[in-house]
């Protein structure tokens, strides 16, 4: 099982998204974790290399299972922890190897091509103040929701 970390960073009423390639669809910033780091470390080495920006005081948002269905069979399967941080220093990057970073007005998120999990995560942190948010998504290969799981549940 794959393990990531990511971070959503608000700051002036903007998110700081990463438009990925493959797709054009928007994602957190984040990625993969080393082995024997903490879940904290993790996401702050990832987000500062992704964007050369330092994440200050990251707060644990969400914990959540992904599982990728090919014929019905579990085919990748990865935990992610998304945390949340409304302060950071340093200058972004003018250049990430993953994609295109692009600070989005907070008004506008519902409205990008993204994973529908992730309009799910989003919803939490941007209504919550500090609970986090459990869950388990399901998607085929192509990255169509079949199923989530979500403590609390989100309409």
């Amino acid at each position: 099982m794959q393990r990531v970390t990511n971070c959503i960073v608000i700051d002036n009423d903007k998110i700081l998204l990463l438009k990925k390639p493959r797709r054009g669809w928007y994602a957190i910033p984040g990625g993969k974790m080393e082995q024997g780091e903490t879940i904290k470390e993790s996401v702050t080495r990832e987000y500062r290399e992704e964007t050369a920006l330092n994440i200050i005081n990251p707060k644990l948002a969400g914990v959540f299972t992904f599982n990728i269905l090919e014929n019905e069979t579990i085919n990748q399967e990865w935990m992610m922890f998304t945390f949340v941080s409304r302060a950071y220093d340093g200058i972004l990057t003018e250049y990430c190897v993953e994609g295109e970073l692009e600070w989005i007005p907070l008004s506008l998120i519902n409205d990008l091509p993204m994973a529908e999990g992730d309009r799910k995560i989003f919803k939490h942190v941007l209504s919550n103040d500090g609970d986090i948010l459990y869950g388990t998504f399901t998607y085929t290969v192509d990255y169509e929701l079949l199923d989530e799981r979500l403590d609390p549940v989100i309409p």
